[in-house]
């Protein structure tokens, strides 16, 4: 069996569909001090991100072809972390660090995640929101 390596089309939009599934999407290596640092910043905050190790995605060549996609996208050499907050790209570590610091990380984390889910159990419909307080996102539930 040979390997088809995808177009360089077909693996960013993997990585659009992807970062567009979920409110806070970090794209990561799990040996990355910086995607650690990263993950830890929003959990820190109460953010539950959904993260892609792209080093243990099968099959293998996969996450090659995801990283070398995420540095022709950030125009750098180095392709993790890369975050998407409400399936648009914020950038990699020093914009994410950038936005915290000057307080622009929270407001854009409220505006792309109220109501970031709907969820169906049997015959009862819930909606997933997202209260921002201060430094701090709590999840909190509502009937439909």
């Amino acid at each position: 069996m040979h390997y088809l390596a995808p177009t360089t089309t077909t693996v960013f939009h993997r990585i659009e569909r992807l970062a567009a599934e979920n409110a806070v999407v970090i794209f990561s290596v799990s040996s990355c001090c910086m995607c650690h640092a990263i993950k830890r910043l929003f959990c820190g905050m109460g953010v539950n991100p959904t993260v892609y190790e792209l080093d243990q995605l099968q099959p293998d060549h996969l996450g090659k072809e995801m990283e070398k996609a995420l540095m022709r996208l950030l125009g750098t050499t180095s392709p993790v972390p890369v975050v998407f907050v409400g399936g648009k790209l914020v950038g990699a570590m020093d914009r994410v660090m950038a936005s915290h610091i000057n307080g622009t990380l929270v407001p854009l984390l409220k505006e792309a995640v109220l109501p970031f889910k709907v969820l169906h159990f049997d015959n009862i419909h819930f909606e997933v929101y997202l209260l921002v307080e201060k430094n701090h996102v709590y999840p909190f539930f509502k009937l439909v």
